[in-house]
């Protein structure tokens, strides 16, 4: 698992994290009290949208959904693109959809789109201008390793051809798991969770964040009104647990090996 800021600029790597909440308010209360985060106002372009920074620097975006949107609330994977256009059309020849965009954000820091695999999970494109993506990542409360949990590996075809991303066989993470490598570097995962994947959510992309401490992590979420999703467990890569935040967007907590 990579933590450098440079490879995740690279286009078709994780560069961008976001979230669309009910209540924008009290979802900053929760990420700020876990995190350390602080938060200025965004893009307005589909409603009220903060960033959150740590250390000055932005690691992630945070929206409110309008009163009518009941969407499942869920953080949002954003892949890099030189080409916004481009990539939504590769995206439609093979197999996937374009749900929103390409279109540019409204502060004219780039082009996005929101788009889904053949097997429905969801993600974002980022063709960036000056800002590329999060300014910071793989400290205690940034973003650190993307990982899309799916039936089956397979998908990766789609990702491969879309993205041209080489594909690595990772036995110690899982009897069917897959990294995805640009320029020589894993960039995010593909888990094969087969029958074990539950029907909601389905095939989705997960964030992991950085922490210093995972179990201490884990309870001081469930403090702030968050729940534990999957125990903490140690893994081939640190200490790792799946939480979700109070309006039950899931994220999991890493504690990385030193």
């Amino acid at each position: 698992m990579t933590t450098e800021a440079t490879t995740r600029r690279t286009p078709g790597a994780p560069c961008w994290v976001s979230l669309m909440v009910h209540d924008l308010a009290a979802t900053e209360q929760f990420y700020g009290a876990l995190f350390g985060w602080e938060f200025k106002p965004g893009p307005q372009h589909f409603g009220p949208y903060v960033r959150a920074y740590l250390q000055g620097r932005e690691v992630a975006g945070i929206g409110e959904l309008a009163p009518e949107r009941q969407l499942r609330v869920a953080w949002t994977t954003y892949l890099a693109s030189d080409d916004a256009d481009a990539a939504a059309e590769q995206i439609r020849g093979c197999g996937g959809t374009v749900a929103v965009g390409p279109l540019d954000a409204d502060d004219e820091a780039g082009r996005m789109a929101i788009a889904s695999d053949p097997q429905g999970a969801v993600f974002g494109l980022w063709q960036g201008k000056e800002m590329v993506g999060a300014a910071l990542v793989g400290v205690p409360g940034t973003p650190v390793w993307n990982e899309l949990v799916t039936r089956g590996t397979d998908v990766a075809a789609f990702y491969r051809s879309v993205f041209g991303y080489e594909t690595h066989l990772e036995p110690a993470a899982g009897d069917d798991y897959l990294t995805l490598h640009l320029k020589g570097r894993p960039v995010a995962g593909v888990h094969g969770a087969g029958d074990a994947l539950p029907r909601e959510p389905g095939p989705h992309w997960v964030t992991y964040f950085a922490t210093a401490d995972t179990d201490a992590a884990v309870r001081r979420v469930v403090e702030l009104g968050g729940q534990e999703v999957r125990a903490a467990r140690d893994t081939p890569y640190g200490r790792v647990a799946m939480v979700a935040d109070p309006e039950g967007a899931e994220f999991a907590l890493l504690q990385q090996n030193e």
